[in-house]
């Protein structure tokens, strides 16, 4: 790696791995890592986030573990005072967290809707209400949201609450992205497509059949992994990307074409 975040701070929430295979988030907490960048792998589940961890310093780089309910406020400033004791400074926020509902719009109940879109929008309203004035404080800062391209376009499946609070999630960034150039600090959203995570995976009855329909579904006959997440969040950190803010990057394969 080139080490284009040496010194750097990355706080990384949905940061945990699962027992098999690799999230967005843990692949994304690596490649910080890799990148030079000191990680704070913030999950729920604290063996996930200690799951990463171990395998960033394994690899001989920086990370400690953190847990923490993102949609909870609280969890939120316990975890930005932690930061600032620690290391003092924030230089990257990556706001990975989210759930889906799968429900017609008859069947969608009050408290699944507002859940998906308390974790989807408003936790990551939270996380850039803790950090984004540490990193005008320091006049630089990146904030890095993981949105879909779901929230481009329909799908097959019945995702209307993940979809519109993933669209949300979008013009936040924007709006954050336009207020806070001026005071050093860019924001950017990722939009994966198919990707073959645990996660997604964990949404069919049959590994193996799904895989197959997902990869089929994609133009360039295959799914991406959490790798090819990664190196785009990697590239939005950097300073090769200084000038570049406000932007829905898409990695999707041609997907959403």
């Amino acid at each position: 790696m080139d080490q284009r975040l040496s010194k750097q701070v990355a706080v990384v929430l949905g940061a945990g791995n699962p027992e098999q295979g690799r999230g967005n988030g843990g692949a994304c907490a690596e490649r910080y890592a890799a990148e030079g960048a000191s990680v704070v792998c913030v999950d729920r589940d604290a063996a996930a986030a200690e799951r990463t961890m171990s395998a960033i310093q394994q690899a001989g780089g920086s990370a400690i573990s953190f847990v923490a309910d993102v949609t909870k406020k609280a969890d939120l400033i316990a975890l930005r005072q932690a930061v600032v004791e620690r290391y003092g400074r924030v230089d990257v926020l990556h706001n990975n967290v989210g759930v889906e509902d799968v429900a017609e719009l008859p069947d969608i109940s009050e408290a699944r809707w507002d859940f998906v879109h308390e974790v989807n929008l408003k936790s990551v309203m939270l996380a850039c209400q803790q950090f984004i004035p540490l990193m005008v404080e320091h006049g630089s800062g990146v904030v890095t949201n993981i949105s879909s391209t779901a929230s481009l376009r329909t799908g097959t499946q019945p995702y209307l609450s993940y979809c519109t609070s993933k669209a949300g999630l979008n013009h936040l960034g924007r709006v954050l992205a336009r207020r806070y150039a001026a005071d050093g600090v860019r924001v950017n959203t990722i939009l994966p497509g198919m990707i073959r995570t645990a996660h997604a995976l964990r949404l069919y009855e049959d590994y193996e059949k799904a895989n197959a329909e997902r990869d089929a579904r994609c133009p360039t006959g295959s799914q991406g992994t959490p790798e090819d997440i990664a190196a785009a969040a990697a590239f939005l950190a950097s300073q090769d990307a200084k000038y570049i803010t406000g932007i829905e990057l898409r990695v999707d394969g041609g997907l959403s074409v």
